[in-house]
């Protein structure tokens, strides 16, 4: 097996874990459990607004899974190419983390709106390894012809 496929095998792993949280525990605050956000219990107040985040969760969720799909399925059908261009892809498009999301979730993380303070640097981070390490697969076959 190759180092890009290991590296999207684990990263799906995790997303996986992921989707199944937001499905079945979206108030952990492990993984992308949505309870660090201290509005989620305030939401409960609100049946209406509470109804809005549910949906926003599990749409989250289910997008999350789609993805996760089309990567299996690049693994099994997809050739050397398809690996190297979808490892692409996933890098831009994890990079766009910091676009939108990480703007609002530190600026929520400083305005106290999140429990444990300092939650969106350690998200930031985590985001940033998973770029490093689709980069690093990438460059170990360019440098090395090989996986």
């Amino acid at each position: 097996m190759d180092l890009i496929s290991i590296v999207i095998i684990v990263f799906g792993v995790l997303e996986i874990s992921n989707v199944l949280l937001l499905y079945f525990a979206p108030e952990s605050r492990m993984g992308n459990g949505i309870g660090v956000f201290n509005a989620y219990e305030k939401s409960k107040k609100d049946p209406e607004v509470h109804a809005l985040v549910r949906y926003l969760i599990n749409w989250v969720a289910g997008t999350k899974l789609i993805f996760l799909a089309l990567l299996v399925v690049i693994l099994i059908t997809g050739d050397l190419h398809a690996r190297i261009y979808s490892t692409i892809a996933l890098i831009l498009s994890i990079l766009t983390f910091y676009w939108k999301l990480y703007p609002a979730i530190r600026s929520m993380d400083n305005a106290n709106q999140i429990t444990p303070k300092g939650y969106s640097r350690t998200l930031g981070l985590m985001i940033l390894g998973f770029i490093l390490v689709f980069t690093g697969a990438l460059a170990y076959y360019y440098l090395t012809g090989s996986f």
